[in-house]
């Protein structure tokens, strides 16, 4: 097992960054499957496109997606490889959550 450094503790921290929003943490899902141009994120994702630029920006500024230029338009993938198995790996784990933690505007757990 790899020993963990200030630097995989800062990756770790903006990979919880990017998932705590849940805009963001659709994005990383459905670019796991497959690259996509932020114009088909927003539509499948119900946000403005608007929302979608910044949501990406903050994601290129985690260094969690990366730009690919494609003529006039430019589509996104994730910036590494190991995220996608990562993030299928996040989805099998179940959590117990406590019923009155997360359910109001009163959540204890951010």
């Amino acid at each position: 097992m790899p020993t963990a450094t200030v630097t995989h503790t800062a990756a770790l921290a903006r990979l919880g960054h990017a998932l705590s929003d849940g805009t963001r943490a659709g994005v990383l899902l459905a670019l796991r499957e497959a690259p996509a141009y932020p114009s088909d994120l927003a539509d499948a994702l119900g946000v403005s496109r608007q929302v979608m630029s910044n949501q990406l920006a903050c994601l290129r500024g985690c260094g969690l997606v990366e730009a690919v230029p494609d003529g006039r338009r430019t589509w996104y993938r994730l910036a590494d490889t190991h995220l996608a198995p990562a993030l299928d790996e996040m989805l099998r784990v179940v959590l117990y959550v406590e019923p009155d933690c997360c359910g109001s505007d009163e959540c204890t757990c951010a």
